[in-house]
């Protein structure tokens, strides 16, 4: 095996929870191959580039197995190696949304009927 489709090896190594969800992240354009908007049948090969972008964070990568079966977490952590950048830019995201809760006012109770009104207005509903 030489390569393999873009959205089975996102999802053997388990970006996304579903082959039909690393679909469409590709479609979406959250998905890059050695700097290139990826396709969903686009080949993996091994030392390919992939930066990634899910709920997770925003993930660069490179290849160093294939794989078009999904299995346990530990043998999908093999098929990749993320960059020492994308680690260090995804642990000071994660420390700046934690810090970020310490400042965030959350309202008392329920929103009145007056302010149910405001946010339906603002939402543009009605």
């Amino acid at each position: 095996m030489t390569s393999v489709r873009m959205d089975k090896w996102l999802w053997a190594a388990r970006f996304f929870k579903t082959r039909s969800l690393a679909a469409k992240a590709c479609e979406l354009g959250r998905i890059q191959s050695n700097g290139q908007p990826a396709k969903p049948a686009r080949d993996v090969r091994i030392g390919d580039m992939l930066r990634v972008t899910n709920g997770g964070g925003d993930f660069q990568v490179e290849v160093l197995l294939l794989g078009e079966v999904r299995g346990p977490a530990s043998v999908a952590q093999t098929l990749y190696r993320e960059t020492e950048e994308s680690k260090e830019l995804r642990l000071k995201v994660a420390a700046e949304r934690r810090a970020m809760k310490q400042f965030e006012e959350l309202p008392a109770g329920r929103p009145s009927k007056r302010d149910r009104r405001r946010i339906i207005q603002f939402r543009g509903r009605a």
